[in-house]
């Protein structure tokens, strides 16, 4: 099984962590720039990369979770990447029963689709699921159906069984993915992990109280999370 260099080298292990303990408000942390949320009146040094909170919760996918809740998760993610998979396996199930289905943490998923074309291809069924409401059973079924990287698991075909398996209207999927309509949503998505600095996958962003902002890099257990989340609910 090949595995692809970007979603190897970020998903390595605990060595691989690039985690903001002490939260900054208004403020991203990152090792090669700083990034900050712009503000109404910025006052940041020239030098500094401004952005703001569409990079984080625009072109992705519908809210998972109480839009209301505290804490904003954002995975960015390429469906053929092994750490991705491993994340979902090992990880999610514990932060949705913990965090998200108890209301306080709300999961966002953006494509940054670096391993090959099918990644596009998957993603792009993602979102034209998502026009049935289905965008979550879609993400899910393609990580449990997932296969290793590059090997045409995630193909036309395949994706096509996978919509009929969790009940699609065939015929508005097909029209959807023929007609390439999220295509520019995806490049987007893409252009925001970049934006943002990253250059694997998977990568997170915790969103807390405030709009304050950590950096979590790579398929890290949830104990990894769960002091993040715990340390930003008793501000």
């Amino acid at each position: 099984m090949n595995i692809h260099g970007p979603s190897l080298g970020i998903g390595a292990g605990i060595a691989a962590i690039s985690i903001i303990a002490a939260f900054v408000t208004l403020n991203v942390v990152n090792s090669e720039n700083e990034l900050v949320l712009e503000q109404n009146t910025p006052s940041e040094p020239s030098n500094t990369q401004l952005t703001s909170l569409e990079l984080f919760t625009s072109n992705a996918s519908p809210i998972l979770g109480d839009p209301n809740a505290p804490i904003t998760l954002v995975e960015f993610g390429d469906y053929q990447c092994f750490f991705c998979n491993k994340f979902f396996h090992e990880t999610e199930a514990s932060i949705l029963s913990n965090y998200v289905e108890t209301g306080k943490v709300k999961l966002i998923f953006k494509d940054f689709t670096i391993i090959g074309p099918d990644s596009i291809t998957a993603a792009h069924a993602t979102h034209c699921a998502n026009d049935q409401g289905k965008f979550w059973e879609f993400h899910d079924i393609l990580y449990n159906k997932w296969d290793g990287e590059n090997n045409g698991w995630a193909s036309s075909e395949n994706l096509l069984r996978f919509a009929e398996e969790i009940g699609l209207d065939i015929e508005q999927y097909t029209s959807c993915m023929t007609d390439s309509k999220y295509q520019q949503l995806i490049t987007a998505s893409n252009e925001d992990a970049r934006a943002l600095g990253l250059t694997g996958t998977p990568g997170f962003f915790v969103i807390g109280k405030d709009n304050k902002i950590g950096r979590i890099s790579g398929a890290q257990p949830f104990n990894v999370f769960e002091r993040i989340f715990e340390t930003e609910l008793q501000k």
